[in-house]
């Protein structure tokens, strides 16, 4: 149906740029130590409907948003609806309390990656509760770590993070906390060595007690093999699925 996207002069091919990722997760995942399965988050921020019905057909299913209002279009859009019924939505931007109602309402919203304080673990624990909770299942979601120190990124101090764990634990019973989330420094020079984000997010895995089953999300497109190899467990990738360019 939708086998090509095309841009002004050249051709994007989804379902072989999902087919390339995918082939490059399997193979970093047989080299590393820890053998948890990678769970690939296909970042559709800006693409159109068109491009996810390329990856749901390709066997897709978690799909990644960054805005409140493209993620409330496309979850309501009624070819999705129709055609894609086993979709996952993750929210993966920025998430403000005021908004919070909209994000909890959506079909098939799966996971928010984005929670990182008290108060919006709260606020989103009781929005859950009262519009969804009757529907038997919690709302999963992960810790956002600002691991780079940067003012202009969201996210918990490192230093913090064991204490929200053990907050939304507690508290927040309308919520399954699976794991953390790091964005990190954008264009890390490897030359330099491992991702110090990265060793970041991992040393405050180490924090939180029965750390084994955390899901640790970190590595986009331009890193993803490096984070898989040092733990990741979910990676977000936008360009190398929705921007791949077909071989002329």
């Amino acid at each position: 149906m939708f086998k090509r996207l095309s841009t002004m002069t050249e051709v994007v091919d989804v379902k072989a740029g999902l087919r390339n990722v995918l082939e490059r997760i399997a193979i970093v995942s047989k080299n590393r130590a820890q053998q948890k399965p990678v769970q690939l988050v296909a970042v559709s921020k800006t693409k159109p409907v068109e491009a996810i019905l390329e990856a749901y057909e390709e066997g897709q299913r978690h799909f990644g948003e960054n805005y409140v209002q493209e993620l409330q279009d496309k979850a309501n859009d009624p070819v999705i609806l129709e055609k894609c019924k086993d979709i996952k939505w993750h929210f993966i931007g920025h998430l403000q309390s005021n908004k919070v109602k909209k994000i909890v309402k959506l079909p098939n919203i799966y996971m928010v990656e984005t929670i990182d304080s008290q108060k919006l673990a709260e606020t989103v624990n009781s929005s859950w509760e009262k519009f969804r909770l009757n529907e038997g299942s919690k709302l999963k979601v992960l810790i956002q770590v600002n691991t780079s120190g940067e003012e202009n990124k969201s996210g918990v101090d490192p230093k913090e993070v064991s204490d929200l764990y053990d907050f939304m634990n507690e508290k927040c019973t309308a919520l399954e906390t699976v794991g953390l989330m790091t964005i990190g420094e954008y264009g890390y020079d490897y030359s330099k060595g491992p991702n110090p984000d990265f060793i970041s997010l991992l040393e405050c895995a180490k924090s939180i007690k029965g750390n084994e089953s955390l899901e640790l999300s970190f590595g986009m497109s331009d890193d993803f093999e490096r984070a898989i190899e040092m733990g990741s467990t979910n990676v977000r990738v936008g360009s190398s699925i929705f921007g791949f360019r077909a071989k002329k």
